[in-house]
């Protein structure tokens, strides 16, 4: 006699396509990227109050720290994947993490002006953001068959949206009572409840596409040298085009990154207003993400594909865009950055996760993570430096706008193309 479905599983079948026997495992999923992103977002104002103290030079140059470290952790990382089985080596990274934390908690409490450990904990976090997240959905394409990704992975990046909403406010409500030392013991405490989750995954599921129907031995290590994933990439058409698209998602983003900035600046000349007009952009940006991902995301990817939630935000900012070109106002800004921040969580995130669902455990580890961290940064530095060029000879703020516009379209087509690569009947070119 077949057991009848919980009031939570119909509930999570009702409203996010979660069928009832994957309705445990989601949920500890969902509540493993809730840990690991609120811990983040909890010491992320951290950083920012240790930036002030460090002083805006200091901290342009730890930049460069940075960008070096995310393309030397690249090797270092493929080593351990490559000889470390995952079910050991990711709560190890976990771990990692909140040792750091209680340690850099410890110093900072003796002396928060220290600056070799505000600088080493500035250079951390910030190679951590995207390294974290990575490794987050390399787990989790591993778990989870590439049917189920279209269905689960908008449900489980509203955990991650959850804990960004969660954990600045715990922040918001802890520091002056415990300080910023204490907010780094939350984030490790955090990072504990991530591993814990992570273990209850482990124990109470096995994918349906495991590495032994591959004629692979499961939870091994992968193999390969360090710069396999370097390699992997190069060696891909398809593995390109997603290089690609993380390049002009990039580009659009610090283009329009930068007019932010400029337009905000010369509205709002008051410090704290200018503030308080980021924060309710956060968080209407965070309501529409977690609204969004929890009903949307994997009904629209099941039905229209994945090329749907890889070309919605792209067309949309073409638009965005040249509106802002011919109308640099905030109200236009406002309406153009919310959508950018939205479609990018809520349908571009997960996409951009399900295009590796079909491919091999060393392409969803190595690969990944170099797309993932250091070319991801690159592309960012490049767009910096692309605005900043732009405004040095002279050229109006429109002129970036308009090349934005044609770099999101260039992105449309390339998020279409990948999206139709991956929905079709044959597995993607690359390694699989």
């Amino acid at each position: 006699m077949t057991a009848q479905p919980t009031f939570i599983q119909r509930q999570l079948a009702r409203v996010s396509k979660v069928e009832p026997q994957e309705a445990t495992a989601v949920l500890a999923a969902f509540f493993l990227f809730f840990f690991v992103l609120g811990s983040y977002f909890a010491v992320r104002p951290v950083r920012e109050t240790i930036g002030t103290i460090l002083g805006r030079t200091y901290v342009a140059d730890l930049w460069l720290y940075t960008a070096i470290f995310s393309i030397a952790i690249v090797p270092i990382y493929g080593w351990l994947v490559g000889q470390v089985r995952r079910s050991i080596l990711l709560p190890c990274i976990y771990g990692f993490t909140a040792v750091v934390m209680v340690a850099i908690g410890i110093s900072l409490s003796a002396d928060e002006t220290n600056k070799p450990v505000g600088a080493f904990f500035y250079v951390f976090i910030s190679v951590l953001n995207l390294m974290l997240v990575s490794v987050f959905w390399s787990f989790l394409l591993e778990m989870f068959s590439s049917e189920q990704t279209k269905r689960l992975f908008g449900f489980i990046a509203a955990g991650g949206t959850l804990g960004a909403l969660v954990g600045p406010l715990m922040t918001r409500l802890l520091a002056e009572s415990i300080g910023n030392s204490g907010i780094l013991y939350v984030g490790a405490a955090g990072f504990v409840g991530a591993i814990l989750c992570q273990r209850i995954l482990l124990g109470i599921w096995q994918p349906k596409e495991t590495a032994a129907a591959a004629g692979q031995k499961p939870d091994r290590g992968v193999g390969g040298n360090p710069f396999s994933g370097i390699t992997i990439v190069l060696k891909s058409p398809y593995l390109l085009g997603i290089a690609s698209f993380v390049v002009l998602l990039s580009i659009a983003n610090t283009i329009l990154y930068f007019e932010q900035l400029r337009i905000v600046e010369e509205t709002f000349k008051e410090t704290s207003r200018r503030t308080e007009v980021f924060a309710n952009i956060d968080f209407i940006v965070q309501s529409l993400t977690i609204f969004t991902q929890f009903f949307l995301t994997g009904r629209i990817a099941s039905i229209f594909g994945v090329r749907a939630l890889l070309t919605f935000l792209p067309i949309a900012m073409v638009i965005g865009f040249l509106v802002l070109a011919v109308s640099p106002v905030f109200a236009v800004l406002a309406v153009v950055f919310v959508l950018r921040r939205w479609g990018e969580y809520a349908f571009i995130r997960p996409g951009r996760e399900m295009l590796f669902s079909r491919l091999d455990t060393e392409t969803k580890y190595k690969a990944k993570n170099f797309i993932d961290v250091p070319v991801y940064r690159a592309a960012d530095y490049v767009g910096a430096q692309a605005k900043t060029a732009i405004e040095v000879v002279g050229m109006a703020p429109s002129v970036a706008l308009v090349i934005g516009a044609a770099m999101a379209a260039l992105w449309a087509f390339n998020g279409w193309m990948l999206g139709k690569k991956h929905d079709g009947p044959v597995p993607p070119a690359g390694r699989h």
